[in-house]
C-alpha cells in the first residue's frame, strides 16, 4: 500500500513497515494516562480501532477523537484507542478538558517502536501519522486507511462499517 502522505500539500517521509489488511497487528507498549503500560494483548477479545493523530491537542485530531468518542457510545462491542505521541499527562487533561470518556488514549512516547512497528512515523516530524486500523478480535487488521493529507479526517464511514462487521 503506498503511502503517500502530505501535511499543508507538502509530501512527508512515512518510515516503517507497511502492514496490510490480514495481516497480524504488531504487539505495542504503550504509556497510559496513569503512566502504566498497555500491551495489545490487553485489548484482544473484542474488535480495536486504533485511531493515530499527531496530537489530540491539534483541531483535527480534536475532532476526530471527539467523533470516536461519540461513536463508541453506540457500539459498546468495539474497544475505541486513540496514539499519539502527546504525553501522557497533556492526554488525560485534554480528555478531562473534551468530555472524552469512551475512547482510551495511550502514548507512544516511551517505547517509540509503535511509529515505525505500524509505519505510522513521520521522519521530518517525528510524529505520527494520521491512519487507523481495525482489527478483529484476534488482532488481526481488517481495515487499514492512512488519511493522505494529515490534515483531513478518517472516512468515519468505512471505519466504523468494518469495526461493524466484526462484532
Amino acid at each position: 500500500m503506498a503511502r503517500n502522505i502530505t501535511s499543508s500539500g507538502a509530501p512527508v517521509t512515512i518510515l516503517g513497515a507497511e502492514l496490510k489488511t490480514g495481516d497480524k497487528a504488531p504487539q505495542f507498549r504503550l504509556t497510559t494516562n496513569d503512566l502504566k503500560e498497555a500491551k495489545l494483548s490487553d485489548y484482544l477479545g473484542k474488535p480495536i480501532i486504533l485511531s493515530i493523530v499527531p496530537s489530540v491537542d491539534t483541531p483535527v485530531c480534536n475532532i476526530e477523537t471527539r467523533r470516536f468518542n461519540q461513536e463508541a457510545a453506540n457500539l459498546p462491542g468495539v474497544t475505541f484507542i486513540t496514539i499519539s505521541k502527546d504525553l501522557p499527562f497533556a492526554q488525560k487533561r485534554w480528555c478531562a478538558a473534551a468530555g472524552v470518556d469512551k475512547v482510551i488514549t495511550l502514548s507512544d512516547y516511551k517505547n517509540p517502536e509503535f511509529g515505525p512497528d505500524y509505519g505510522v512515523l513521520i521522519k521530518e516530524m517525528n510524529l505520527l501519522t494520521r491512519a487507523v486500523f481495525v482489527l478483529d478480535k484476534e488482532g488481526v487488521i481488517r481495515y487499514i486507511e492512512f488519511v493522505k493529507e494529515i490534515g483531513k479526517e478518517p472516512d468515519y464511514k468505512k471505519v466504523l462499517e468494518s469495526a461493524k462487521a466484526l462484532i
